[in-house]
């Protein structure tokens, strides 16, 4: 083994380790998005020198861990683990009524881990053979990156809300980077990224300064749950195997499901996850069991979709070709200067160019492996205890403030005054986007990549 080969598999446990122990106790933390968390922190790493296997397993391993444990919050406290979690909400309340929220649980996390397994070695074949026109896809993608902007933000919450939005705000981003290289000699991009991934955070926080909204915001006592009791069952301590813990038909259809949306990289993995829910679920007549083989497949497909959407665009093209590569998965392609999606003269430089297909194959599977051995076993053995923990100690609005100190210290890397300025506004605008027509951050970071890669061109 060339030394080459060990520093990078070297790199990847540690930094793939350190994703799976991170995400893992983020997922117990109900409400926490993913984009949030994911890309602030995946970008950090990158930013930090970390060689690129690393990145990727980090990211990976963090993505698999963190669908696992959201598994706890929504399950046990009838609250979503994070946005993903939202699929799954009805089935985990009625198991929770019935009495068994802890087969819920162990059942999410068990399809989790399956379909991750099974996404990546069929994400990375798919970007393969894609790979076989990136050539063709590069010479159109100024002109085909608005047609996906406009697929993705119809298929959004805000439909054609969304779509409409879509315009102003790649010209304010236009238009911001413009002032900024007139001032500066440079252009942002790290600045914008934050800056949208946590625009409904930054509008939560900004709206304790207004009388017209801090009085939604502020608590004047502390959240009340209702914490199922841990059932007595022969053999707890053991771990259980994924396998015996879905039955036959609930492995059948979550193995299928995520073999099917893992050759998917457009479509919203909650969109997805909703879709091929009640395909399965029309198939089965007694309540239980559908209730049980829905939630196993849903909570499979939201990661499945999430790796894919990750690992296709990346290994196929090196471009942010669907929401999740351009939302949590950004850090990935365009981390300024390390990684870059080229454009204006400068040349593409990322994980694609960086990594082989095998690599990422390899690397993929290290990071949802090591994602099971701590995930799993946590989520098994210590949910409820966890979930009490969390829900009886940890600050969720401390959370959102160290999220906000972070993005704050790497605007302030990237452009100083002007990288604050940026973050601010993008994330002022993109927040209120969100929240008021339902435009999700990857669509506007559609938009950032639109203004970067295609109007240049579409004006010239």
């Amino acid at each position: 083994m060339s030394l080459e080969v060990l520093d990078g598999l070297t790199a990847a446990l540690l930094a793939g380790l350190a994703g799976a122990v991170i995400f893992s106790l983020l997922g117990l933390v109900s409400g926490t998005d993913e984009t949030a968390t994911l890309a602030p922190l995946t970008l950090a790493v990158v930013l930090l020198g970390v060689p690129p296997a690393g990145v990727l397993t980090f990211f990976i391993a963090g993505a698999a861990a963190k669908h696992m444990t959201h598994a706890v919050p929504t399950t046990l406290l009838g609250i979503p683990g994070d946005t993903m979690a939202i699929a799954v909400m009805e089935e985990a309340t009625y198991l929770r009524r019935l009495g068994v929220p802890h087969v819920a649980l162990r059942k999410m996390i068990s399809a989790a881990l399956i379909a991750a397994l099974i996404a990546v070695p069929v994400a990375v074949l798919a970007a393969s053979l894609l790979a076989n026109v990136a050539d063709d896809l590069r010479e159109v993608v100024p002109y085909l990156f608005p047609v996906i902007a406009i697929a993705i933000a119809y298929l959004s919450r805000g439909r054609w809300a969304s779509v409409l939005a879509l315009v102003p705000l790649t010209a304010m981003i236009t238009g911001l980077n413009s002032y900024v290289l007139s001032e500066t000699g440079k252009t942002l991009a790290i600045s914008f990224f934050v800056g949208l991934a946590i625009g409904p955070m930054i509008i939560d926080l900004v709206g304790l300064s207004s009388p017209l909204t801090r009085q939604s915001l502020v608590r004047d006592r502390r959240p009340t749950f209702w914490l199922a009791p841990e059932a007595a069952e022969p053999g707890r301590r053991r771990m259980p195997n994924p396998l015996t813990v879905l039955n036959r038909k609930e492995t059948r259809d979550t193995a299928v499901a995520a073999t099917v949306t893992s050759l998917t990289f457009v479509v919203s993995p909650l969109a997805m996850a909703i879709l091929v829910g009640d395909v399965v679920g029309s198939r089965v007549k007694h309540a239980y069991q559908r209730l049980t083989r829905v939630i196993s497949v849903r909570n499979g497909v939201t990661d499945s979709t999430y790796l894919a959407e990750t690992l296709i665009p990346l290994v196929a093209i090196g471009l942010p070709l669907s929401p999740i590569a351009a939302g949590a998965a950004a850090p990935l392609f365009n981390a300024p200067p390390v990684y870059t999606v080229g454009g204006d003269g400068v040349e593409l430089n990322n994980l694609h160019t960086m990594l082989t297909a095998p690599q990422f194959l390899i690397f993929g599977l290290v990071g949802v492996v090591l994602a099971g051995l701590v995930a799993y076993p946590l989520t098994v053995r210590y949910a409820r205890g966890a979930a009490l923990f969390v829900a009886r100690r940890l600050s969720h609005e401390a959370v959102i403030g160290a999220f906000a100190g972070l993005v704050l210290v790497v605007a302030m890397y990237e452009g100083g005054f002007y990288g604050v300025i940026v973050m601010l506004t993008v994330g002022l605008i993109g927040g209120i986007l969100n929240k008021v027509i339902g435009m999700h951050v990857g669509v506007q970071c559609m938009a950032y990549y639109v203004s970067v890669l295609s109007v240049p061109v579409l004006l010239g």
